[in-house]
This record gives C-alpha cells, structure tokens and sequence, in this order.
C-alpha cells in the first residue's frame, strides 16, 4: 500500500543484448574503420602487402635486396634532381613520420592550451590535423577547424603555435601556401583536372607552416644579374622554403622599413644589382637621392643617371624633373595604354630615396619640404602607371614622418624597434599573421618580412648582401649611358651645384633683458657724460 509522501522507486526495463551480438557489433564497427584507413593510405597498405609476399616467397633475402636497390635509386635521385626528391620522396615521407611521432603526440595540448579548442556538448572539440608535408626547411600542416572558428583565430596566436611544437617562428595561410604549377604538353589536360581540385577553394581549412631548420642564418650571396631585367620577376631574396622571392617592381612604388643597422642596404643594392642589365642598355634610369651626404651610394655612381647627396635644393630638383617626365608621359600615353611598357627609347625611371625621413620631417626649410612633399605625394598618386616608380627607405614609419604610407602598393618590413611599427609598415594585423620583425635576433641583417602578391600573410625572406667590392665591379661592368641624363629635352643638368650661403650675421650675446629696460640702457650709451 502505497500513501501520500511516500518515495517511488521507477527503474526503465533493461534491455540486454546477447553477447555474440555485442561481439559481432564491435568486429564489424573495426572493419568498417580498418577498411576505411586503408582506403585513406593506399601507398602504406600497398607497401605493407608488397612486404608480406616479399617475404613469404623469398624470405629475409626478398625484404633487404628492395631495400638496398631503394636507396640506392633514393641516392641517385637525390644526386641528379634534389628538389623533385623532396618533393615526391623524402617530403611525404618525413611529413607522415613527423605528423606521426612530433604533432599527433602534441596536439590536443597544444590546441587546448593556445586557445583553439571548443566546447560542444559537454564534449571537448580539436581542430583536426589532416596533413603534414614537409620538405628541406618546412612542415606544412592542414588543419580543419572547428565550425565557428576563422582563420584570423589561428593568426591571432601564431607565436604560440610555433612555440608550442618547439619552434620559433610560424605562420597562419588561409590558403595553400603553394602555388598550381604550369602545365605544358599532352599531360596538362589531366594534370590540369588535378591541379584543379588540389588548389580548389576550402573554406573550412586552415594551413599552419612551421620553421623546421632556418634557411635564412647563412648569407645570401648576390643573384646573378640578368642582361635583360624581368621586371615582374626581379631575384632579390631567399625565402624559408630555400625558394627565391622575387620583386615584382613594375607599376608599383616600394617602401623600405627597418631600423638602423637592419640591412636596408642590402635590400636597395640587391635591387640596383638585379636592374644593372638594364642600366647599361638604357632600359632602365636610376635616379638616387642619398641625403646622407654619398656615404650609401656614391660608391655606385657611375651606375646612376641622376644623383644628388649634398644639396637638398638638388634633390628637390630631381623630384620636380621625375614629376616632368611625369607629366609628359601623361599626354604622350593617355587613351593608348594604361601601363607603361619600358623600352629603349621610354625607359624606365626609378627614383631611389635612402632615409626619406630626411626629406619629409627633418629638414629644417619649411618651403623646401612642402615642395619636396608636394612632388612625392604627385609621383606616388599618379607615377607607377607611367614608369617613374619610388623606392624609398626609411627607419621611422610613423605618420607625423611619412604622411603619404599609404601610397605604397609593395612594402618590405625589415628590423623594427617597436610593436606597432610593423603594422605601420606592412598594414593593419601584419603582425598578429607573423610578421614578427620587432624580434630580430642580432644576426638578422638582411632579414624581413614581406607580402607575398594575392595573399595577405607575410613571407620571411633574406635579402643578398652585396659587398663594397661587388658594388665597385658592378658601377665598372655596368655603367649608365652617356646621354641617360637627357630623358627629356627640358630635364638638361644632371644635378643642381651646391648653392653658395651667405654668412649670417652674429647676433650678440649678453644678459637677457625686457625691451623696456634694454631701451633705456641703450639711450643712457647714447648720452654724453
């Protein structure tokens, strides 16, 4: 009998299975995982079955002869053709090893406590680690992120990534950090089709590169110099991946930030150094400013066709000449094409500024730098268009001292002191991507970040170091032509000639006193005793 108050106990009707039931569930449920895992890695079920018969039919003998001849066709390989080897061979390889041993251990770790793992459910849920490729410097990672995430979450703690599994430097791409190769002859068509769905849109992954072995501490000797520059191709740099970063110079304007003693340099020489074929065949006229008196440039002069170092009058000059070539350009090529093609007879005009901060905020002549700052802010608007391109270097990037950033399509972040300086440089979240230039390690000369074309995330890059000697042969193989001056019938002189000061008057010196009293003293001089 059961009363008001009293507790009922309700258990459910229990349902148990038989246990050959269970047992076939669970031999099903691992055969269907094992067929698909080896639906998932073909080659590794292929080799492992290629071992089996090799051994049941030969013995030890059928598993070490194929491995011998292996590597000896490994070796080979590697010695006519090491970067396809790495690319076919040993990158899959050391990727699968590498995701097996180093990352898989690691990640929910290192997920967890970076701040990428979610909650669903009362359940933890990972990113999820599909890939590893690797290759002579690089790991490559593909991840797929938990739904919700975006790519600017994984950028937003790149350096703890990198840290995480043991590195110091990483980046975050949002897109394969590759690029499709080109296809030629009967096998481009499905080679094509491949490419195609290799490099397709895929939304939901995330690629995290990490720095394995840095490329960058040894010095990057100069690039040879071509007789005919590529100026959508200019060889400047090593990249991470031992690949070469080249500058893509035409239409375009490029800004050069670093600290003292950074390596800007070297990014300018490596520059002048990939153009000199085009110098002394007139394709190409460098204009130079180096306000700091020739001590950068004047060992290269004969390669340049204008150069001012002294005079700031002079410089100012240079710039309203490249503002006249400017101009003419404009009439000239207006309604017949949009982008100017460098010839011979309409040569390229690049002005190269070093410290252009002593142009635009130091310079003490307040009409002088309104002129300077007036022809730089027309050639930066309206020059890339017409070939009178800048190239300009400079240690603070602050607004205050470059009003006009913002009109540099190319920009190169070197060594910073600060933070904020390399958003200044390379724009808006550049270093939340990784460009972690205000971290330069003492040994970094040269070093930087760049933006690769396309793609917002930032490349590190080591530019050559070109030497005094290299300089000197390069100015003595590679002058400027005679008549490079004479661009145009009105651009006439090469350089303004130092204008000559008056001496100022001394003012006096004495005690500082109000007008009132120094009148009176100066009227009681005045009167006889």
């Amino acid at each position: 009998m059961v009363t008001a108050g009293d507790l009922m106990v309700v258990r459910p009707k229990r349902f148990v299975l038989p246990m050959w039931l269970v047992v076939l569930g669970l031999v099903l449920r691992w055969t269907a995982r094992f067929c698909w895992w080896c639906l998932r890695h073909p080659v590794t079920v292929g080799l492992a079955v290629a071992a089996v018969v090799l051994y049941v039919e030969h013995g030890w003998p059928g598993l070490v002869v194929p491995l011998v001849l292996a590597s000896a066709v490994s070796a080979l390989w590697r010695w006519r053709d090491e970067t396809s080897w790495w690319r076919w061979c040993a990158g899959p390889l050391l990727g699968r090893f590498r995701q097996v041993v180093v990352y898989r251990r690691a990640w929910p770790e290192a997920m967890t406590l970076c701040g990428l793992a979610a909650t669903y459910d009362h359940l933890p849920v990972l990113p999820q680690l599909l890939r590893v490729r690797s290759d002579q410097a690089l790991d490559v990672l593909t991840v797929r992120m938990v739904r919700g995430q975006t790519p600017a979450d994984f950028q937003q703690v790149t350096a703890n990534l990198a840290y995480a599994f043991g590195r110091r430097h990483a980046r975050v791409y949002s897109e394969r950090p590759d690029t499709p190769p080109t296809r030629t002859g009967y096998s481009a068509l499905p080679l094509g089709w491949v490419d195609r769905l290799r490099f397709r849109d895929r939304p939901t992954l995330v690629y995290l590169v990490l720095v394995r072995t840095d490329a960058l501490r040894p010095v990057v000797p100069p690039f040879d110099t071509p007789a005919v520059p590529d100026f959508t191709a200019l060889p400047l740099a090593r990249r991470e991946d031992l690949g070469t970063w080249s500058l893509h110079l035409l239409a375009t304007h490029v800004l050069i930030g670093g600290a003292t003693r950074s390596g800007k340099g070297s990014v300018l020489w490596s520059l002048v150094r990939s153009l000199a074929g085009g110098i002394t065949s007139g394709l190409v006229r460098l204009w130079v400013i180096d306000p700091k008196g020739g001590m950068e440039f004047a060992m290269g002069r004969p390669l340049f066709a204008r150069f001012a170092c002294k005079s700031f009058e002079a410089m100012a000059d240079l710039l309203d000449e490249a503002v006249t070539v400017m101009r003419e350009r404009q009439t000239r090529l207006a309604g017949t094409v949009r982008v100017h093609t460098p010839t011979e007879a309409d040569p390229l005009v690049v002005v190269v500024i070093d410290e252009m901060a002593a142009l635009t905020a130091y310079l003490q002549d307040v009409d002088l730098r309104k002129r300077i700052a007036s022809s730089l802010g027309l050639l930066l608007s309206q020059g890339a268009g017409v070939g009178v391109l800048v190239v300009a270097a400079l240690q603070d990037p602050r607004k205050e001292v470059l009003p006009f950033r913002d009109l540099f399509p190319t920009r190169i972040a070197l060594g910073l002191t600060e933070a904020a300086q390399v958003d200044l440089v390379l724009g808006d979240g550049a270093r939340n991507r990784g460009a972690l230039a205000d971290q330069m390690p003492r040994w970094a000369k040269g070093v930087g970040y760049v933006i690769l074309d396309g793609t917002p995330e930032p490349m590190r890059v080591r530019f050559s170091y070109v030497s005094d000697d290299d300089i000197r042969d390069l100015a003595q193989r590679y002058p400027a032509p005679a008549e490079a001056a004479d661009i145009l019938a009105q651009v006439g002189r090469e350089s303004t000639p130092e204008p000559v000061r008056p001496a100022l008057p001394r003012p006096r010196r004495g005690p500082l006193l109000p007008d009132a009293l120094r009148t009176i003293l100066d009227a009681d001089q005045g009167e006889p005793r």
